[in-house]
């Protein structure tokens, strides 16, 4: 019996060995995938809704997302003001419904939140590249 039991603290011990080289990697993806996440400054909620801050006029953000929108082929079906002052735009692509909030932060400063949704499913890959879009159009003039 003691045999068995050293055995098995042996097989123990290599299955864990052999195993830190895949953990190691895991960490490794998992560092690289949000150092790429913070060098865009783009935050993602749990809820598919995606942000990002930008130092310019709400005026300003609300053209070059309208430009964005264009450049990607998505159709803005309404824009709206609500009673705080922010601006939802609607759109569509395809089966998607999106919606995008721009909100004042100051006169000089919007923050702009983009959700997609393909049906009850959220599409944070499109939501983020309609604010990357927004973000080109921005830096481009």
């Amino acid at each position: 019996m003691p045999l068995l039991t050293r055995t098995a603290r042996v097989a123990a011990l290599a299955a864990l060995a052999f195993s830190i080289p895949y953990l190691t990697g895991c960490a490794a993806v998992a560092l690289t995938a949000g150092s790429l996440a913070a060098g865009t400054g783009i935050s993602h909620s749990l809820g598919g809704v995606v942000t990002k801050t930008f130092t310019a006029p709400m005026k300003t953000v609300e053209n070059a997302n309208s430009r964005a929108l264009k450049d990607m082929g998505i159709k803005v079906v309404g824009r709206e003001t609500n009673e705080d002052g922010e601006r939802i735009v609607s759109a569509q692509a395809n089966d998607r419904k999106i919606e995008i909030l721009l909100e004042s932060l100051s006169s000089r400063t919007t923050r702009i939140r983009a959700r997609a949704m393909d049906g009850i499913l959220h599409d944070a890959a499109t939501a983020t590249e309609i604010i990357l879009q927004t973000e080109r159009v921005l830096a481009n003039g």
